[in-house]
């Protein structure tokens, strides 16, 4: 079968990593995979087995995200966004999806809608129309107004044949986060947790007892690397690691170096091996996107977490709040942080019971992939 996904990352690049294991584990069982990006191109991600397609590139300003810009940074143009659709339409009409997957929306992305609703429309009226199904992370950020889960509600009964939630429903069920209707709830598959297998430690030892700091693909982690750099002078008998991602990483590396000064670090861009740096770094210290939430419960890494809290957005806090009640991982708010704050977290989670590395729960792509099969041969 042809699948399609369809994914527009706006900061950072959780959103695309997760859609990318998605669509490996379809391709894993024998699919052809498309998957259509809408985000600034993340290079160091794996693509392998999947064709990925990339429409005229769209990133937030900032935590705005009804403020669009294109790849120069200026405020994407209706031409610009006209473009995109037409792009993506043509890509439904040459790969004729049997399955199309659309990451995120209707439940965010609104600002998107245009373009998602376009290719909805054309998809439905295919000669061989499509399966066609939500994937959704365990915490989405909660709708600011009733009218907005209203209107979710209406596009899932217009188009949609199902929402693939990627989480437990024991550990965190949609509810914590999105008001579930009763027409929802029959549309709901719970998959258990997207992640790639399992971290294996570096071959080459590299990360071997290092404080690793990361703060995923976007600018708005520069706090944390600052905040790391001021630690480490508390901690010298430390080794430190700073990843640093984005389109404007190499001019972020020299501003951090230059406060770095002489202290014992390593800060350089973010790497396609930082999964295998895990498992025997002496800590992480990080924001708790999902995915790095998944890596850090199968790496059993003590973990200092500082989530993502600008303007109105919870669901970073929602996740950390619950891997809180586990060993070796620490919480800090965005507010609260600062030199000596990550120095005492990491004294904390270090000086914890370890924890062991959890094994089971995290075969959510293949799930993923039963569950729309099964779908699929009922429709």
């Amino acid at each position: 079968m042809r699948t399609m996904i369809v994914v527009t990352h706006l900061l950072g690049t959780g959103h695309l990593s997760r859609a990318l294991t998605l669509g490996r584990a379809f391709a894993d069982n024998r699919h052809e995979v498309l998957l259509v990006t809408g985000g600034i191109p993340a290079r160091q991600l794996e693509t392998q087995g999947v064709t990925v397609l990339g429409l005229p590139p769209l990133r937030s300003d900032g935590t705005n995200f009804t403020r669009l810009l294109d790849q120069n940074g200026d405020v994407a143009s209706p031409d610009y966004l006209n473009n995109r659709i037409t792009a993506l339409k043509e890509a439904v009409l040459s790969f004729q999806p049997d399955i199309l997957i659309t990451e995120l929306f209707p439940f965010g992305r609104r600002s998107l809608a245009n373009e998602f609703l376009a290719a909805l429309e054309f998809a439905r009226n295919l000669p061989h129309a499509p399966i066609i199904l939500s994937s959704i992370r365990d915490i989405l950020a909660p709708p600011s107004k009733a009218a907005k889960a209203v209107r979710a509600d209406e596009i899932i009964a217009q188009y949609y044949d199902g929402v693939l939630v990627h989480s437990d429903p024991e550990i965190a069920p949609l509810e914590i986060s999105w008001p579930v209707s009763d027409q929802l709830a029959s549309r709901l598959h719970y998959t258990g947790f997207v992640a790639p297998d399992a971290p294996q430690p570096h071959p080459e030892g590299v990360g071997q007892g290092e404080i690793l700091v990361s703060a995923g693909g976007g600018s708005v982690g520069q706090p944390i690397f600052r905040a790391a750099i001021e630690a480490a002078r508390k901690m010298p008998n430390r080794r430190w690691r700073l990843l640093v991602g984005g389109q404007d990483a190499q001019a972020r590396i020299a501003e951090l170096s230059e406060l770095a000064g002489d202290s014992e670090m390593t800060i350089e861009p973010v790497r396609p091996d930082f999964r295998q740096m895990l498992p025997r770094a002496g800590a992480s210290v990080s924001m708790c996107g999902y995915n790095t939430a998944m890596d850090l419960l199968q790496s059993g890494t003590p973990a200092v977490l500082i989530p993502f809290d600008d303007g109105k957005e919870v669901e970073q806090s929602l996740r950390a709040r619950t891997l809180s009640r586990l060993d070796g991982f620490s919480v800090l708010k965005s507010d609260e942080l600062n030199g000596q704050s990550l120095a005492d977290a990491l004294k904390r989670v270090t000086s914890a019971p370890a924890r062991p590395p959890m094994v089971d729960g995290f075969d959510g792509a293949n799930r993923a992939v039963a569950i729309t099969t099964a779908l699929r041969e009922t429709i």
